[in-house]
């Protein structure tokens, strides 16, 4: 925390299960990241019609790239006791980082109750089982850059161990694909989301300062 009172608070980065019918909190549960990441790998593959094909389509996008986010994170139980609450001291001290771990692995999971419910329909000769909808996660990294996405990769390696075994720090791998128009149509609110955040870029990208032709030496422009 820094010393000087007039210092901006500091965000965190964080992981928000919302319903995707409806786009309120499913559960209470805001799996905000206990230390920001010192850095955020981010990679787009763009979707183009295609190369060697028809002149007249070399510059068509078929719809928005398909985006990436990996990113590492750090959880320590000790800094957990000494800035948690109450009850995240109580639950840590019982089981370590445990509630922490949990919580984002079940972005991985469809829940016990959906498994059950797919195994009684299944029991009960239904042929076909429709697959399980997880929540929709928000991937927010500032007020500026809240994102849909979905969960592709998850590595955890757990550091330390209390004398019960369970694990007091770790180190989590992130591996997200930005969910996009193209994945969930316009109506869903994941989609809405997504073209909120497409509208941010495109308001940035207006504040950006361009440069002149004499900085780059007048390069002769095609007419």
């Amino acid at each position: 925390m820094s010393n000087f009172p007039n210092s901006p608070r500091p965000l965190k980065a964080a992981l928000i299960l919302v319903d995707p019918g409806t786009g309120t909190p499913a559960t209470p549960l805001v799996i905000a990241l206990q230390y920001n990441p010192d850095s955020l790998s981010r990679s787009l593959q763009i979707k183009s019609v295609g190369e060697g094909g028809d002149h007249a389509e070399a510059l068509r996008l078929k719809g928005p790239p398909v985006e990436t986010i990996k990113l590492e994170a750090e959880i320590d139980a000790a800094d957990q006791l000494e800035h948690g609450s109450d009850a995240a001291n109580r639950a840590t001290q019982q089981f370590g980082i445990f509630p922490q771990l949990s919580a984002l692995e079940t972005l991985a999971y469809p829940t016990s109750a959906q498994l059950k419910a797919n195994n009684a329909a299944a029991d009960s000769g239904m042929l076909e089982i429709v697959p399980m909808e997880a929540p929709l996660a928000l991937f927010v990294w500032s007020k500026s850059r809240v994102v849909p996405v979905r969960l592709t990769e998850l590595s955890i390696t757990e550091e330390a161990f209390d004398p019960a075994l369970n694990p007091i720090r770790a180190r989590v791998s992130l591996g997200l694909r930005v969910l996009s128009v193209d994945d969930l149509g316009f109506r869903h609110k994941g989609g809405t989301g997504f073209m909120d955040y497409l509208a941010q870029k495109e308001k940035f990208a207006g504040m950006f300062v361009q440069g002149s032709l004499a900085a780059s030496g007048d390069p002769r422009l095609p007419t």
